[in-house]
């Protein structure tokens, strides 16, 4: 690559950066006054610093209770927004997670809201007044949309909004920044050429997932109470993980997913999908059931009509007792201890809740599965994203790097028929499967869930993400899932148990990252799968779940906060 094109594509990011900071000057007096150092992992609190008391419990608040309070007029919209704002101007200048900023559209947005609700004495709609941020990627009237790639920097500002930017609007809802998302897209790391890497507001040495990092990072900074995500092989469910908040995969055809730039909107093969990331599990439900209300299978051909059902969403019809199945190990690479450790606990207190908790067995073709989805999020080898970045001269970042090493053959749309015949052959299996497990419930039924990690570790080293098996197995099936959070690793934590011994290269390499004071403070979540178009019953079980390790908590005297587990 010769001088000129690396100052070519390095000026592009230069002007991106400074447009950027140019606007954020216009809020100094909302900046801390000297950044923290490299040395200063955890900047969760250092976003607050500049909230009145009024404004810290506002932040606190999920979207389910702000919107209660701005429409009750406990609070204005335009408080609400400001509350968000100074904490999401500490969180980009601690973490690096915004990319275009808007906050005066978004302000002027929120007094509108106010007004209507003063003359009328009605709110707007059901997200009357409350601020969310939107991943970079999906389309978004007049705000650039570069996607993490040089080449579109500055030349794909939208002309229209995605489906759900539209619903959102139309919800009532006040959009007011966009937030990083990693180069070409296709990476559970936030980093790229374009704005840069982003960090994780628990531990800076740590990555906020990808590709909805810049979201994770946002909201777990409480720098916004809802963001709009995407998800194509754990793209909503990584950041969730890794940032200690709830995360949720529909299946493609249930919600709106079209207006994104980049190679995900013409996927066919293998298909990204739009959903929340936010603070609670009711929130999961009130974006679904909100995006639902305004029947978008009216907008986008693919979308099935299929009607919220609030009342399943809110355990109508669920049994007292539950067949819960457990993912322990995916057959490819074993969790690290504070992710086995969360699924022992969970166990427990499903038992001491009454429910059934069974193992699910791994089946046989998960280092298939992971090589077939490769090949479906590359049919062209790569080609296209190659294509996007040469064109501009810039390198391609680690991440993007690795995953485009995971193939590199390019199929005619011939070749690419055995491919979807593979891809159904392995839903046919797990659905064989999971229909055979009545055979070992006590239920009457098969299983109703199943519970298993989003990732193998914790929140990564940057550049460290290697497999992602523990949620692309479930975009392959197009299966529902949610992540929840379940606690926070300390590096003084003790764990009863040790890593099996390593079975392929990926485990081995991923079993010695392994290391206590690695992960200093990163959250600890796991995963809970339900059947293809299953959201409402999915819902409705992470509450029981939730439930369950609460009562356990309150009863369950702890031991210097240890976790056990015992691999066997």
């Amino acid at each position: 690559m010769g001088g000129g094109q690396i100052e070519r594509w390095q000026s592009v990011a230069a002007r991106k950066q400074s447009t950027r900071e140019s606007i954020l000057q216009g809020y100094s007096k909302w900046r801390l006054d000297k950044l923290p150092g490299d040395d200063v992992l955890d900047v969760s609190e250092l976003c607050l610093s500049k909230l009145t008391d009024k404004e810290k419990v506002i932040v606190h608040q999920d979207a389910t209770e702000l919107v209660t309070a701005i429409g009750s007029k406990q609070y204005t919209a335009v408080e609400v927004l400001w509350a968000f704002i100074k904490v999401a101007i500490i969180a980009q200048d601690t973490t690096n997670c915004l990319t275009e900023i808007f906050f005066e559209e978004g302000l002027a947005r929120a007094e509108e809201c106010d007004k209507h609700l003063q003359e009328t004495g009605h709110v707007l709609g059901p997200l009357h007044g409350l601020p969310v941020s939107v991943k970079d990627h999906i389309l978004l009237k007049g705000q650039d949309t570069s996607t993490g790639y040089i080449l579109w920097a500055n030349k794909t500002i939208a002309d229209e909004d995605a489906t759900a930017v539209a619903l959102l609007k139309q919800a009532g809802a006040v959009l007011y920044t966009k937030t990083a998302n990693p180069q070409t897209l296709l990476s559970l790391e936030t980093n790229n050429n374009v704005f840069g890497r982003t960090l994780n507001v628990f531990n800076r040495k740590l990555s906020p997932g990808g590709s909805s990092g810049g979201e994770g990072a946002l909201i777990s900074a409480h720098g916004s109470p809802l963001g709009l995500g995407t998800d194509i092989g754990g793209s909503i469910r990584t950041p969730a993980a890794f940032c200690g908040l709830y995360g949720f995969k529909p299946s493609v055809a249930r919600m709106p997913h079209g207006g994104l730039n980049g190679s995900q909107a013409g996927m066919d093969n293998i298909v990204g999908v739009l959903g929340p990331i936010a603070t609670s599990a009711r929130d999961l439900g009130l974006f679904s059931r909100v995006m639902l209300q305004y029947e978008p299978w009216l907008l986008e051909p693919p979308l099935l009509r299929m009607p919220w059902q609030e009342e399943v969403a809110k355990g109508k019809g669920l049994p007292k007792k539950l067949s819960i199945a457990v993912l322990w190990d995916d057959g490819v690479v074993a969790p690290h201890p504070p992710i086995r450790a969360a699924l022992e606990e969970a166990k427990s207190a499903l038992l001491a809740a009454g429910h059934e908790v069974l193992d699910w067995q791994p089946l046989d073709h998960h280092v298939a599965a992971w090589r077939l989805i490769c090949k479906l999020y590359l049919l062209d080898g790569g080609k296209e994203y190659y294509d996007t970045l040469n064109q501009a001269g810039e390198p391609a970042v680690s991440q993007t790097a690795w995953i485009l090493s995971q193939h590199t053959q390019a199929y005619s749309a011939a070749q690419t028929w055995p491919l979807n015949v593979e891809r159904e052959a392995i839903r046919m299996q797990v659905l064989r499967y999971w229909n055979e497990t009545i055979s070992r419930t006590s239920t009457g039924r098969p299983f109703d869930i199943i519970l298993c990690p989003c990732h193998p570790t914790l929140a990564s080293e940057h550049d460290t993400t290697r497999w992602w098996g523990y949620t692309s197995y479930w975009n392959l099936l197009d299966y529902t899932s949610a992540v929840f959070p379940v606690g926070r690793h300390q590096k003084d934590q003790k764990y009863e148990c040790e890593l099996p011994a390593a079975r392929n290269p990926t485990e081995e390499y991923v079993h010695s990252l392994w290391d206590a004071e690695r992960y200093q403070n990163a959250p600890v979540s796991l995963q809970l799968v339900g059947r293809r178009h299953d959201e409402e019953k999915v819902l409705a079980i992470l509450d029981v779940v939730e439930d369950a390790l609460k009562k356990a908590r309150n009863i369950v005297e702890t031991k210097d906060g240890q976790g056990t587990c015992t691999l066997s």
